[in-house]
């Protein structure tokens, strides 16, 4: 198996990690980590700490990586490995994130929006394994989605296709993606809170009871609600049929335009798919063609909290 470094770059903590991967073999080993905070720095300061970090790895580890994946929330263009003003890097304009590293390490270097990095490593290592067509849907804080092809990343004309979160699902509804009742304001941890502090506001003034009414608008988040479905709570367990019934929605869609045959879904999805499988499952069949619906498979990522890390491995692996 060949070696990599990969930079996972967020706009609260980065992380670089040394790997081994065999692309033709689906197969990929993290062999080390080293986790450091972004901090309100100049880009040069945060991507010479995480070079530091790669070259202390390589030294440790005796690796000879053959080139280094850079996983980063867009804008960006990954053709020449220029990250575009992300919002939650604030700073980092036209930053050359591609030539920089590589400069510093020797080795190539490859950048890659972190959707699509995450839809390549569940492809190649995770949920997607063997197959030539499949959506890859992020779930956490945002909603964004990553297509394989024909055994392809398809990343559009200027490196925006995928961007599932702005399709508006509704009229009215949870904001998400600058927009209303957009698919990212109803499937997104914010989504859900926002829905949950909505329900909640109508409950109190309706006498209703629930576990969340106990709860300040701070305390209601997807977590705190799924917990409380969890336990049973009739009104956590609405916010997330509403949720689930819009993902079920948003999905009838790509699998129309798609034709996947293999569906993934993180985060969120993938830590509370009981309280989402039924609702969702309905809306897809009502909505979605029968004969598209029935050869796509829907299913929770594989590779977990630490997809970031394979993700930015498959960046480097995948050129």
């Amino acid at each position: 198996m060949k070696q990599y470094i990969g930079f996972d770059i967020g706009g609260t903590k980065c992380a670089v990690c040394a790997a081994e991967a065999d692309w033709v073999q689906n197969e990929c080993r993290i062999i080390d980590r080293i986790q450091i905070p972004t901090g309100n720095r100049p880009w040069q300061k945060t991507l010479d700490s995480l070079t530091g970090a790669a070259l202390t790895l390589i030294e440790k580890q005796q690796l000879h990586p053959a080139a280094a994946g850079i996983s980063c929330g867009g804008p960006l263009d990954s053709r020449t490995g220029v990250i575009l003003s992300p919002p939650n890097l604030p700073g980092w304009d036209s930053v050359p994130a591609a030539e920089y590293i590589g400069e510093k390490l020797g080795i190539p270097a490859r950048l890659q929006n972190d959707a699509n990095a995450c839809t390549v490593a569940e492809w190649k290592f995770g949920a997607g394994k063997g197959c030539s067509n499949l959506i890859f849907l992020t779930f956490g804080t945002g909603l964004g989605a990553g297509l394989i092809l024909d055994g392809r990343l398809y990343e559009g004309t200027n490196g925006l296709a995928g961007e599932a979160g702005h399709i508006r699902l509704a009229e009215n509804g949870p904001v998400g993606y600058g927009k209303e009742g957009s698919f990212e304001g109803f499937c997104s941890g914010g989504g859900i809170a926002r829905i949950g502090r909505t329900l909640v506001q109508k409950a109190r003034a309706a006498g209703q009871n629930s576990a969340l009414l106990a709860l300040s608008d701070e305390e209601i988040t997807a977590k705190s609600i799924g917990a409380a479905a969890e336990n049973g709570d009739g009104l956590a367990r609405e916010v997330y049929r509403i949720s689930a019934e819009h993902l079920g929605k948003g999905i009838a869609m790509l699998i129309d335009l798609f034709n996947p045959e293999r569906i993934i879904i993180g985060s969120v999805f993938a830590r509370s798919e009981k309280l989402f499988r039924g609702p969702m499952e309905d809306a897809v069949r009502k909505e979605a063609l029968p004969a598209a619906a029935a050869v796509c498979t829907i299913v929770p990522a594989a590779l977990g909290d630490r997809i970031g890390d394979y993700a930015a491995v498959a960046a480097g692996a995948a050129g």
